[in-house]
């Protein structure tokens, strides 16, 4: 196996800018319609996942290997931002008025495609 953390520094940069991305484009539970195309498309870009969008509305489940035997692992992070303005001044702040991802609910969905992304490279 590879050392995890170096494999992570290789695509750190383009979590933070898939996070930021995220953060500064916030969408309310039920309405995360542009954040699920982000994960369907960055999970396509990788290959091999079979993706399911628009499960609950607009969840996406992506499943790799379920056709093997054995022990699976399962991992899920929400995609909603709250009604909560953002006062923060940063450059990646929403711009949608009036929500914002107060919840940490952007990192989490990063943290899955890094996920996603680490054993992409592991292959």
């Amino acid at each position: 196996m590879k050392d995890i953390k170096q494999l992570i520094q290789n695509f750190l940069p383009r979590l933070v800018e898939i996070r930021r991305d995220i953060h500064a484009h916030p969408e309310l539970a039920f309405k995360e319609v542009e954040t699920a195309k982000k994960v369907v498309a960055l999970l396509s870009e990788l290959g091999g996942w079979d993706i399911k969008p628009q499960v609950a509305k607009t969840g996406v489940v992506a499943t790799l290997g379920a056709n093997k035997s054995g022990p699976c692992v399962a991992l899920r992070a929400d995609m909603d931002a709250l009604a909560i303005p953002e006062q923060t001044g940063k450059p990646y702040a929403s711009k949608h008025d009036g929500v914002m991802h107060a919840c940490g609910h952007d990192g989490h969905t990063t943290c899955l495609l890094g996920a996603a992304m680490a054993k992409y490279r592991m292959n």
